[in-house]
């Protein structure tokens, strides 16, 4: 397992005014490939902060953040926006699909908008995205008529349209119930054994505790860093 992704000393200091809160102090760590890292931590302890900097949807107030040879730090959000849609598939607690498109059309749109895949290819890979998610029955229905569970696998088929090398969760599983709950967890288990970067965002212990490594985050800083015994 190779490192993928490294934040160096990342801070992020938010100003109102004359007030400035610190909501990430002097963070450092390193994501690895075909591992499954849960962020975890209470209410306001800079998890989903230090996402949206590893994501390059946030900027660091200081420190640095790299992607192999990639200064993320140093992009401007033009170039954020291209790096993202190359590597980073987003998975969101409240799916984000796009409501007037069918599962498959907001399968297509990322492929469209990064050209990445070839114009003859481009159904043919969504179709085989929902049939790993097991929703190929879904792929024209607009995701409203879709369970919860149903539109949070269609939301995980949508982030590996591009092939991204890393997944994002920012709490995947805040609004399912057990059941989905635990077949989400199982999905972005199996993205990591197949080789990819999975950073997962949650405040529930339970689902953390099916990561291959939790880092808990207290005040905005890293309390500890535990990989699970293979």
């Amino acid at each position: 397992m190779g490192i993928v992704l490294s934040a160096q000393q990342i801070s992020r200091v938010y100003s109102t005014g004359s007030n400035q809160a610190t909501v990430l102090n002097n963070v450092t760590l390193s994501l690895k490939s075909s591992q499954l890292t849960a962020i975890t931590g209470r209410s306001g302890s800079g998890k989903t902060t230090l996402l949206n900097i590893l994501s390059g949807m946030d900027h660091p107030t200081s420190g640095n953040v790299f992607h192999g040879n990639n200064a993320l730090h140093s992009m401007n959000e033009d170039q954020l926006a291209v790096w993202r849609g190359r590597n980073v598939g987003m998975v969101f607690q409240f799916f984000q699909l796009i409501p007037t498109l069918s599962v498959l059309e907001n399968l297509l749109l990322p492929m469209e908008f990064c050209n990445s895949v070839p114009v003859s290819m481009r159904r043919q890979r969504a179709q085989f995205l929902l049939e790993q998610m097991d929703i190929s029955p879904c792929a024209n229905r607009l995701p409203q008529l879709l369970s919860g569970g149903e539109q949070q696998r269609a939301a995980i088929a949508r982030s590996l349209a591009n092939d991204p090398a890393i997944i994002m969760a920012d709490e995947p599983t805040g609004n399912l119930d057990s059941a989905n709950s635990r077949q989400v967890i199982k999905l972005l288990s199996e993205m990591a054994l197949a080789g990819k970067t999975v950073i997962l965002v949650t405040h529930s212990p339970e689902v953390a505790s099916a990561a291959d490594r939790v880092v808990v985050l207290s005040d905005g800083s890293i309390s500890s860093d535990t990989e699970a015994v293979a």
